[in-house]
């Protein structure tokens, strides 16, 4: 946590609760997981899947929240290519930073045309980057329409 002692994943989870959360930023939910945009990045379809409760160790999830996870990393990485075409998705999971010590799960588009200088885990250049390099609001909800159409749709 940050040194004012709040989660900062708790704080958009609760927003998303209360119905307050932009498109971006509520793309898709399970019993136990969120689906959103990175707020913070400059790479296009950045998702993560963040747990509604707080934990800060996947040895904490329950049996539950374990067993929707799997299908759930397939079905957005399935979406993501389907929507905006890449090749393949990284999933990635530290839950480290002072403020997200919450555990979510990044699911980055790798796209075909990515800088070798940005493949693997330099993709994180794209995160945390300043507000003028970061992806729109207006294209972050266009993907994330789309995205919660295929995830709906893959539902029936």
């Amino acid at each position: 946590m940050n040194g004012s002692g709040v989660c900062k994943t708790c704080e958009l989870t609760a927003q998303r609760r209360l119905g307050k959360a932009p498109l971006w930023d509520c793309i898709y939910q399970t019993e136990y997981w969120d689906v959103a945009h990175a707020y913070n990045t400059a790479l296009p379809g950045w998702l993560v899947l963040v747990l509604k409760r707080h934990i800060e160790s996947l040895d904490e999830l329950t049996e539950q929240e374990a067993a929707e996870l799997g299908p759930l990393i397939r079905r957005v990485s399935s979406s993501l290519k389907s929507v905006i075409g890449c090749v393949k998705t990284y999933v990635i999971q530290f839950a480290e930073h002072e403020d997200h010590p919450h555990v979510h799960f990044h699911i980055v588009p790798r796209m075909a045309n990515l800088p070798a200088s940005r493949l693997s885990v330099q993709v994180f250049g794209y995160l945390g980057v300043p507000p003028e390099e970061r992806v729109s609001e207006d294209q972050m909800n266009e993907i994330c329409a789309k995205i919660r159409n295929d995830l709906q749709s893959a539902e029936c």
